[in-house]
């Protein structure tokens, strides 16, 4: 009876496994700094704590595409945003705080690779967290489709 008992609790918890995870895809396009430190930076570790204050998880996708290439490449001087002044000065503190959301809060980057052919750059341009992905429309959708909610992160 005690063997059916555990059977069921482990049964009953996988069932409702899904249901301790909130998920959330953000669709960024925006090319401002102060939104990316925002939304992205700031809104992602105080959203993860609201979960966990209630026990449960939050998985967080970013797709980039639009004006947010240039937060993601490895160096700025190598790309088409050598001259970008503003980016150029926070851009070695930026990059680590991005690399901290894919290591500490396991955030998924997805990169749409049709834009990056139109901003001339590579996979090697592209810092290793980083997954690339054929283009922003299919991440958004299949995000979506797996029932991450959408949140827009624009200009």
């Amino acid at each position: 009876m005690k063997k059916i008992l555990i059977m069921f609790l482990i049964l009953f918890g996988l069932v409702h496994a899904d249901d301790e995870t909130a998920k959330v895809v953000f669709d960024l396009t925006t090319k401002n700094v102060a939104k990316l430190e925002k939304n992205i930076i700031k809104g992602v570790v105080v959203n993860k704590a609201h979960y966990e204050s209630k026990f449960k998880e939050l998985d967080v996708a970013v797709v980039i595409h639009g004006g947010a290439y240039k937060f993601f490449v490895k160096d700025l001087q190598h790309t088409i945003y050598k001259d970008d002044k503003k980016l150029v000065a926070v851009y070695g503190e930026l990059k680590k705080r991005l690399a901290s959301m894919a290591d500490t809060y396991n955030v998924e980057f997805l990169m749409c690779g049709v834009g990056m052919k139109r901003n001339k750059l590579e996979a090697k341009d592209i810092v290793k967290y980083v997954k690339i992905i054929p283009n922003s429309t299919i991440g958004l959708i299949d995000k979506q489709n797996e029932g991450y909610a959408y949140l827009p992160v624009r200009d």
